[in-house]
């Protein structure tokens, strides 16, 4: 499968039926599953959600991205943008889960980075959410990281969180908005 983009350590790439298997060690975790309103996923569960996946690629052009270890080819994760309805609205929303072994290196903050990058140069979108629940700091943190500032308290499934936006014109007047090869300047 041809990769949506890369980074120092990860690879990309569109989801496929093959990732199933160890998608659901990964959305198996109670821990990982913690804060997701889909809860702990079973194969037939991770199944349905690759499915979702895959239509949206076709629907959209884009949804969440598998994340693959650029060293050895193993699933970290996933990492993408999809269309979720906030508050009545129907927002393009930033969504990640890695694997418990991949917590604490950088790795979802690498991947946002590169996703929001595609998001707002490739597909041109206008503003991107990230929905967060209030007691998750490590998420918080990934989206402090990439861009996020400020946040909202919206309804969102039957809970209160915190829902971040990020604007295109914030991304692209960021430095990390700014592409290796266009420079500070933007030339």
């Amino acid at each position: 499968m041809m990769p949506i983009c890369e980074t120092p350590r990860l690879v990309i790439r569109p989801l496929v039926l093959e990732d199933v298997p160890a998608l659901t060690n990964i959305l198996s975790d109670p821990g990982v599953m913690t804060f997701s309103v889909r809860g702990v996923c079973d194969e037939a569960a991770t199944r349905h959600f690759v499915e979702e996946c895959l239509a949206g690629y076709i629907a959209h052009g884009f949804g969440p991205w598998a994340l693959e270890d650029r060293r050895d080819g193993a699933l970290v994760g996933f990492c993408g943008i999809g269309p979720e309805r906030v508050a009545g609205v129907e927002e393009i929303s930033l969504g990640y889960r890695l694997a418990r072994r991949y917590w604490g290196q950088g790795l979802a903050s690498e991947a946002a980075a590169a996703v929001l990058d595609h998001a707002f140069g490739r597909k041109q979108c206008a503003s991107v959410v990230a929905i967060i629940a209030p007691d998750h700091v490590a998420s918080q943190k990934v989206v402090g990281k990439v861009g996020f500032g400020s946040f909202e308290l919206q309804p969102f499934h039957d809970r209160t969180v915190r829902v971040y936006r990020l604007t295109q014109r914030q991304w692209q007047s960021s430095e990390r908005g700014v592409s290796p090869s266009q420079g500070k300047g933007g030339q």
